[in-house]
């Protein structure tokens, strides 16, 4: 019953993402106000529908309701609860209705908070979010039904990927989609821009606090996917470039491009085609990404090996919303007014740079990715791009981005004096210095370790001229400094909150990929390995019952100069349904360092295994630096400038042809 009445709420979501899309648009191009006011109305109930569908399904797994196609391949009762729920989009189908759920979110809350938004450039805009809710849900009803039924229902399911039964991935998929699904917001308004054909400062504020928070869940979401590779697979890595990684990096990169542009428009109206671009550019990749994870080109841990005929639909949907909003930028873009210039020498000048850089970065990163894909099409011949390739082209583009970083906040707008900002780094500039120095003298000369050094010093030049930035603003050292601090706009605080947790992300990488170490190797009970000064001693195996699975638990302790730090306890897992093994590794972590350990499989008799020991300085700084981050979106987001809004234009048109005019002049 429930599962029909999801159905049925789904197909009449789609009917309604029809009326919202068509109505609003043809209210707006004909001044209509009654038809530009059925978009919010619009909005609210594609979300209640949605958002019944999806509770219907989930009604389903909870309730392991194997009668339903999607529940029998993804569930089993003896899965815990958590893993059930999470069995909703640890799927095709299900991440699917997922996807339409948050796209619809984004939607209904322009409708509820952007009250100030003019009306025609609204009613555009929920029309053309309403065109992709159009596209996914017609997606999921015609190629990926998760509502279907099997009769005679099973007694027993086959059970969610044991991999995917783990806590960060029951909270990393809604994360990621948040950011993926969130930028679609930036799109549509920029879509609504150019059939306006107006872009400007108030536009820029509109779009800001969306692609915030877009940008805020993808940061949280990514990480948390590095995290659970990092405790879940146990080789003692959080990063690989797979390609499945890279999908959700590549729209990263350019939405944080994004986030620095729509600031030079807000601020200067400058830059309005390049940002109208980047909007379209980010959103299009979060669209590649999801074709690449479910056409079934792709072979990954985490990635959806479908039909490739559902390929074909997204790829028909790709086609038309990234052909037809570049077609639409190539069309309006040359009408719109450049904006005020600026010196090369200046802020403006300084995120410029920024932008080019991340596009770049993520154009080579897009490649590495897709290049053995057209290969393979055009040569039958299978190849591989790895870590060298992706590190060997991203890190070099990332040095200057850092150094630009730390020089940008001090130049002023319009035209900087960069004799002046240079003056006022001298500590960073010092700082970086004393740290490289420093990192040769403790770790050593060798290649790598200059390397890791570099990476280090790169980290103190930036947390330093991130601090130091916000000091002065404030005048620290003064009286009066807390209510300077009081009185200083939250998205200043946030800029300085989100460089400085990029300061720590970059000493947690460096640190851990020079200077990781490892051991490997068969032990018996009672055997010891050194490791980076640790003596690590397997006591033995036992065996240990879970709710769906059968463990091999190893009791490892950790001493240190004679002392005791830690019993760890890793776990090859054995599930039943399906049958497969996983790895549940053990991390002792100082909050500067970690000790990981990974039980391997038995050899022979004598309660012999392989063992796996890694010791990881800095590694946690991966990590802080994502939280960092991602805080630092938050304070700027709670900017009173996002809370109230943008002021109101001076003038509205509320067709293209009146607006055009106005863009030229």
């Amino acid at each position: 019953m429930f599962i029909e009445l999801g159905h049925f709420a789904l197909a009449l979501a789609l009917v309604v993402a029809l009326v919202q899309s068509v109505i609003p648009l043809m209210g707006a191009q004909r001044g209509n106000a009654a038809w530009m006011a059925v978009a919010k109305p619009a909005a609210l109930l594609q979300l209640v529908l949605i958002l019944s569908a999806f509770a219907a399904l989930m009604h389903a797994y909870v309730t392991s309701d194997f009668s339903v196609v999607a529940v029998y391949e993804n569930s089993h009762t003896l899965q815990p609860l958590m893993y059930k729920i999470a069995g909703v989009w640890g799927n095709h189908e299900g991440s699917l209705v997922l996807w339409v759920s948050i796209l619809a979110v984004f939607g209904a809350s322009v409708a509820v908070f952007g009250g100030n938004l003019p009306p025609a450039l609204a009613a555009r805009a929920l029309a053309v979010q309403a065109m992709i809710s159009v596209g996914f849900i017609a997606f999921i009803l015609f190629t990926s039904n998760p509502f279907l039924r099997i009769l005679p229902a099973p007694l027993e399911g086959q059970s969610l990927n044991p991999q995917l039964q783990d806590p960060g991935l029951a909270i990393h998929p809604p994360m990621l989609y948040m950011g993926y699904v969130g930028f679609s917001m930036a799109f549509s308004f920029a879509v609504a821009a150019l059939i306006e054909g107006r872009v400007d400062a108030a536009w820029a504020r509109w779009v800001r606090p969306w692609t915030l928070a877009a940008w805020i869940c993808l940061t949280m979401g990514i990480g948390l996917g590095s995290w659970w590779a990092y405790y879940t697979l146990g080789w003692g890595g959080w990063w690989y470039w797979d390609p499945t990684e890279n999908a959700s990096f590549i729209p990263w990169l350019t939405g944080t491009a994004l986030l620095h542009s729509a600031i030079v428009v807000e601020r200067r109206e400058a830059l309005k085609s390049w940002t109208v671009l980047l909007a379209i550019v980010t959103f299009s990749l979060s669209l590649v990404g999801t074709f690449l994870v479910r056409s079934g080109v792709l072979t990954s841990v985490h990635a959806f090996a479908v039909d490739p005929s559902r390929g074909v639909f997204i790829l028909v949907l790709l086609a038309i919303a990234i052909g037809g909003s570049l077609t639409l930028y190539a069309v309006r873009a040359p009408a719109m007014q450049g904006g005020g210039m600026f010196a090369p020498i200046s802020r403006e000048g300084g995120l410029l740079i920024n932008n080019l850089l991340l596009t770049t970065a993520a154009a080579t990163v897009l490649l590495g990715t897709l290049y053995p894909l057209f290969t393979e099409v055009l040569s039958a011949n299978k190849i591989s791009v790895g870590p060298p390739y992706f590190n060997g082209v991203f890190i070099p583009l990332m040095v200057p981005l850092v150094i630009v970083m730390g020089i940008g906040p001090r130049l002023a707008w319009k035209r900087g004096d960069l004799a002046g900002a240079l003056s006022r780094i001298k500590i960073a500039a010092g700082a970086c210095v004393l740290m490289f120095v420093a990192s040769l003298f403790l770790n050593g000369m060798s290649l790598i370790d200059i390397g890791g050094g570099f990476g280090l010093a790169m980290a103190a030049w930036l947390g330093v001229a991130s601090f130091s930035e916000w000091a002065d603003r404030v005048k620290l050292t003064r009286s009066g400094a807390w209510t300077r601090i009081s009185n200083l706009p939250r998205s200043a605080h946030g800029m300085t909150i989100a460089h400085f947790g990029m300061a720590v992300l970059i000493a947690g990488v460096a640190s851990a990929a020079a200077w990781k170490q490892e051991r490997i190797q068969t032990m018996t009970p009672g055997q010891s390995v050194e490791l980076a000064g640790y003596t690590l001693t397997f006591q033995g195996v036992q065996m240990i019952k879970g709710p769906n699975y059968d463990a091999g638990q190893a009791t490892i302790v950790a001493s240190k100069n004679g002392r005791e730090i830690a019993t760890m306890h890793p776990e090859l897992r054995a599930y039943v349904q399906p049958p497969q093994q996983t790895t549940y590794t053990s991390i002792h972590t100082t909050l500067f360092a970690d000790l990981y350990s990974a039980l391997g499989e038995a050899q022979g008799d004598n309660g012999a295994y392989v063992t796996r020991f890694y010791y990881q300085p800095l590694v946690p700084f991966v990590w802080y630096g994502v939280v960092l981050m991602a805080f630092g979106g938050l304070v700027s987001l709670s900017d009173r400038r996002h809370r109230v809004g943008a002021p109101q234009r001076a003038t509205q048109r509320a067709t293209a042809s009146d607006a055009l005019p106005a863009a030229a002049e």
